[in-house]
């Protein structure tokens, strides 16, 4: 069988993606993968796939940009005639979406969180649920990530439940993200951010409940790891400057900073399922992060970890602040209970069984 993948980012196919690919390499179906071109294309190409570029912006909404990425998948699929589409994140769920359904090709969508557009009313959520009525029409099934996004679809009669396959996130390798001796305590604590910086993972709110707890005295820092998606260059700088913030950038592999870490912190306003908060659990760190689907998920609430209400920065101190709190044992055994939920709930070849299942081959 071919399949060809859709999707928007390098990144996101081949951090979480890869074993599913492989997955479907070993059983000896042709992969095709078509995306903008990145540093770990080389690597699935290694792996097997075949690649080719795709005209796509992630993020913004340009009519005449959109329609020449339609043009391109309709041209893309006449030309590899796939058996399966898979596509992933917003653009490639409807556009590429909407060119299967047009010539008849069997696809399935992958919802893999939300966005921006669904979190209040107005002609952004209008026109994304138009769109993505028509592209999910005739999809073959259609993944989540968690329970509340399948929820909200069905309840915008985007989707029938009969055609949902709820997964458990993209899972997380437990292998690879082994758990990691706690650090030593001096009676600091060492928080922890892996995310793009921008407003929607809750980054200000972030910045606002350290910034509180230093200047009560808290003896506590914040690694921050990711690009800058927004402008939080010259925040980040004096935090910096200041003493309770380390910017690293974005890191390739991300498990030395969990393992100096105490505690991993996500406020994000929205998520599929935040494999950060998975990879930083099943490496024994306990977890501080939304109260909301796609986050809540990973903890167990005063046993593996704290729940916050989202774009909210006094709830996140509190949380914060109640973790400084603790001592060295419980934090130790808070992190060894997120292990122990997310790979309970959480194996990364569990969910690859599942969407393999599911989409039949």
């Amino acid at each position: 069988m071919k399949i060809l993948i859709l999707t928007n980012f390098d990144l996101g196919l081949y951090q979480f993606r890869r074993e599913l690919v492989q997955r479907l390499l070993d059983a000896g179906h042709a992969v095709h993968i078509s995306l903008p071109d990145g540093d770990l294309v080389r690597p699935m190409e290694e792996m097997g796939c075949v690649f080719t570029p795709a005209p796509l912006e992630r993020r913004g909404l340009n009519p005449a940009k959109d329609a020449k990425l339609l043009a391109y998948y309709f041209r893309l699929l006449r030309k590899t005639r796939p058996d399966l589409v898979i596509t992933y994140t917003i653009k490639p769920n409807i556009y590429g979406g909407l060119a299967c359904r047009m010539l008849g090709i069997p696809y399935a969508a992958n919802i893999t969180g939300l966005g921006t557009a669904f979190q209040s009313e107005g002609a952004l959520r209008t026109l994304v649920t138009v769109l993505y009525r028509q592209a999910l029409r005739k999809a073959k099934v259609v993944f989540f990530e968690n329970e509340g996004n399948a929820a909200t679809l069905q309840q915008l009669g985007i989707v029938q439940a009969e055609r949902c396959c709820v997964l458990h996130g993209a899972g997380v390798n437990l292998t690879r993200y082994a758990p990691a001796d706690y650090p030593a305590g001096d009676g600091s604590t060492r928080f922890l951010f892996v995310g793009r910086l921008m407003r929607e993972k809750g980054v200000d709110e972030l910045l606002a409940a350290m910034e509180r707890l230093w200047a009560e005295g808290v003896d506590c820092t914040l690694d921050v790891l990711g690009d800058l998606e927004e402008d939080y260059a010259q925040t980040l700088r004096r935090a910096e400057e200041a003493g309770w913030l380390r910017y690293h950038g974005y890191q390739p592999d991300v498990r030395p900073y969990i393992a100096a870490s105490h505690c991993f912190v996500l406020p994000s306003y929205h998520e599929g399922m935040a494999n950060t908060n998975l990879e930083c659990a099943a490496m024994a760190r306990p977890l501080i992060t939304s109260r909301i689907p796609g986050c809540m998920e990973a903890v167990k609430e005063g046993v593996s970890g704290f729940l916050c209400t989202p774009k909210d920065a006094d709830s996140l101190y509190e949380a914060m602040k109640r973790f400084t709190q603790l001592d060295a044992d419980t934090r130790r055994a808070m992190g060894l209970a997120a292990r122990a939920h997310v790979a309970a709930e959480f194996d990364k070849e569990q969910v690859v069984n599942a969407t393999m299942e599911a989409l039949g081959v």
